[in-house]
């Protein structure tokens, strides 16, 4: 008799120990991988407050309910605060290892609770702890691991898991605590992924079976959990279609929502049963139509396996119950309501995958107490035989599909080789080798998904940053705004094509796609800046501060926005605001070069020479080669208005090397060159230095500095030993 949750036996820490130390090893080679896929740059690499862990970045997540600003689609905080915490324990972009880490305890984690769980409701803990590990080590639960983005799965599945093993435990004490914990599990799921949802309706299967208690009243004692998930599904629809797209049952119409079903029904089966060619981007059958085999297979199969498992009813409840649980599951992903371009994934299935392992557990539990055949000791050695091979062959699989996740290029590349004809996969890719500096390569991916999908904005888009990486302008406008004539509000399009416009001098017109783009996003802080330093170079920088504060508004640490602001503030003679703003730019982001040579420069046009020299040595630091900081230091030393400071002599050496690095073409370190040369009494080599600041000066059309040097290089001609001037002098 299979003994239940009232008997004394309990699951043995050092069996599931020895089970998660095999999904642990099994998994190991995930750390060292550095693949980032999809829609990883919102969660992590272009992600703002991810990558500034911190109280405020943690108040957002939870704040921003029907509206997330970083990560488009659903309500998913804690999600978003487990990768801040893995940030700022040192995972990086270029360094994943972190994040991996966690992912990868949480996995053995879940491997774990799902042997409790099976062990409660069957009572068999080596059959359960067998049937969990080979949930552990499947193949299919390689991607929620090493894909960033995905720790959603693994957290959801997390809490979603203890509140199914506290729900069995109440069943069986009807303790008020074990219900709130579980109810509080529940909401954490939920706030780590909507897709756990149907978790009370799962409770209600278990209550039908296994635990053969499913009445009115146990009905009724879900309604909590009914309402809450109801809210977050309420929640979920709204924040995913203001920040992504939805696409209801009605607009994909009643047959091809079938069909999708029947699809994924036989497809998810399949893959779980023989895991084979897994990729995290099945695309959608072309046609999805009944013409395509595999579409009719799922139509077929599911016709087949429907009546099947309703005709098993007669001698067990585990088939049917098992398999709605598994169904009920992975409804929330089936694409009934469309958020995704994919039919299918193999995150989908990693906490509905609970169902099916119910069924086999019950199975065999059966056949080790089975009176028939043979004896137990038999039985027992061949369910042990037949749990090693399948989890050796599982392991051996794992391992093989985590070397797709070496880096980004290999996974889109192997992708690519399960379905040639993917649009998206062809744009990812080339962004990925674009990243790399394969500009031509990612031209090639681009053009390739244009010949798939001929009216994809997105191809187009990333055809117009190749171009303008490989400087060629007009062929970089020509496809923005071809991008922009499919896809008119394609914020990114216009912004790109501003800033185009912009470095051709275009300026009016440069304006106007930043201003179009601010009509469609009123607060992209990117395009408020992007416009301001067009209004500043209009010399309209009244107007461009307006801007750089909007986007400070947004985010107020927001270095660039401040830089910006600083010089047209400096621009207006508004110097101590121009201070303020260049010292805030360096505190919030301490490397910035260029931030801490204006600085300094607008210190010098205040008179603060020392603190001046503190920002010019500091970006010296960050940048030995800084011809600015170089050109900066030595003009102190020639002008600085303590005797003891100055050194002439040293100047000479700094404004030289700056003049080197600047191949002798920068009127203004050629002038601080000069002026040193001058200082240190070497006048014949101060007036050819000037002189030549002259030329350059004059050659750029500079009439203004041309006429100021053209003033200091008479006083240098006039202050020379053997001119009149000079001897008197």
């Amino acid at each position: 008799m299979i003994k239940t949750l009232g008997s004394k036996i309990r699951p043995q820490p050092v069996l599931l120990i020895a089970v998660c130390l095999v999904v642990i090893v099994t998994h190991w080679p995930a750390l060292s991988k550095e693949a980032l896929f999809s829609d990883d740059n919102q969660y992590l690499t272009q992600n703002p407050l991810v990558q500034k862990p911190g109280w405020s970045s943690v108040r957002r997540f939870l704040t921003e309910v029907l509206e997330p600003s970083t990560v488009e689609g659903y309500y998913q905080p804690l999600t978003m605060i487990s990768l801040v915490v893995d940030y700022a324990l040192g995972g990086r972009p270029n360094n994943l290892q972190q994040f991996h880490y966690t992912s990868l305890a949480l996995h053995a984690a879940n491997t774990a609770l799902v042997v409790v769980l099976l062990y409660l409701l069957f009572g068999q803990l080596w059959v359960a702890a067998a049937v969990g590990l080979l949930f552990g080590v499947h193949p299919m639960t390689v991607e929620p691991i090493v894909w960033v983005g995905e720790r959603k799965t693994l957290l959801a599945a997390f809490f979603a898991l203890w509140s199914l093993v506290l729900y069995v435990y109440y069943t069986r004490k009807n303790d008020s605590k074990l219900y709130a914990g579980c109810l509080i599990l529940y909401v954490a799921a939920l706030m780590s992924k909507p897709t756990s949802i149907p978790v009370p309706a799962l409770m209600l299967l278990m209550d039908y079976w296994p635990l053969r208690r499913l009445k009115w009243r146990t009905i009724l004692e879900k309604l909590p959990f009914f309402v809450i998930g109801g809210i977050f599904a309420a929640i979920t629809y709204i924040s995913q279609s203001r920040t992504a797209a939805v696409t209801t049952p009605a607009a994909q119409g009643a047959m091809r929502v079938l069909l999708v079903i029947c699809h994924n029904i036989i497809f998810y089966l399949y893959k779980i049963v023989w895991p084979v060619n897994l990729s995290p981007f099945y695309a959608v059958p072309k046609p999805l139509t009944l013409s395509n085999p595999y579409v009719l297979a799922g139509l077929i199969g599911t016709c087949i396996l429907i009546p099947l498992l309703l005709i098993s009813l007669r001698w067990t409840r585990g088939l049917f119950t098992g398999w709605l649980f598994f169904f009920i599951a992975v409804f929330p992903a089936m694409g009934v309501v469309g958020f995704t371009i994919v039919i299918a994934s193999d995150k989908f299935v990693y906490l509905p995958s609970v169902g099916l392992l119910m069924i086999l557990t019950s199975f065999l539990c059966w056949s080790v107490g089975a009176k028939r055949f043979t004896n137990l000791s038999v039985r027992r050695l061949v369910v042990v035989i037949a749990v090693f091979i399948l989890t050796g062959a599982e392991a051996i699989a794992t391992r093989q599909q985590m070397v797709h996740w070496q880096d980004t290029e290999t996974i889109y590349k192997y992708v690519l080789k399960l379905t040639p004809d993917a649009a998206p996969v062809h744009i990812s890719l080339g962004v990925a080798l674009e990243s790399q500096g394969k500009v031509d390569e990612a031209i090639s991916h681009y053009r390739r998904a244009l010949q798939i999908e001929p009216d994809s904005p997105r191809a187009y888009y990333n055809l117009g940053v190749a171009f303008t990486l490989k400087g060629k302008l007009d062929e970089a406008v020509a496809h923005y705004r071809r991008a922009l004539s499919i896809k008119p509000d394609y914020v990114n399009a216009h912004n790109n094509l501003g800033l185009v416009l912009k470095s051709q001098g275009r300026l009016d017109e440069a304006i106007s796609h930043f201003r179009q783009a601010l009509l469609i996003e009123p607060d992209h802080i990117e395009v408020h800046r992007n416009l301001g330093n067009a209004l500043s170079a209009q010399g309209r920088f009244d107007e461009s501060i307006s801007h750089y504060l909007k986007a400070l508004e947004v985010k107020p640490d927001f270095a660039e926005a401040h830089y910006n602001m600083a010089l047209s503030l400096r621009s207006l003679g508004r110097i101590d605001e121009a201070i303020d703003h260049f010292s805030q730019a360096v505190r919030f982001k301490p490397n910035f070069v260029a931030a801490h040579n204006n600085l300094a420069r607008t210190f010098v046009m205040a008179g603060r020479f020392d603190s001046a020299l503190e920002h010019f040595y500091e970006a010296l630091r960050l940048k030995p080669d800084s011809a600015a900081a170089l050109n900066g230091i030595a003009f102190i030393l020639v002008n600085h208005p303590d005797p003891a400071v100055r050194d002439p002599n040293r100047a000479i050496e700094l404004a030289s090397h700056a003049a080197a690095l600047t191949a002798y073409n920068d009127s203004t370190v050629l002038e601080t060159l000069a002026a040193a040369c001058e200082a240190a009494g070497q006048f014949d080599r101060a007036v050819i230095i000037l002189q030549k600041a002259v030329d350059l000066a004059s050659a750029k059309g500079d009439d203004e500095f041309t006429a100021r040097l053209r003033r200091k290089l008479h006083s240098y001609k006039q202050a020379r030993p053997d001119s009149g001037n000079g001897a008197e002098k």
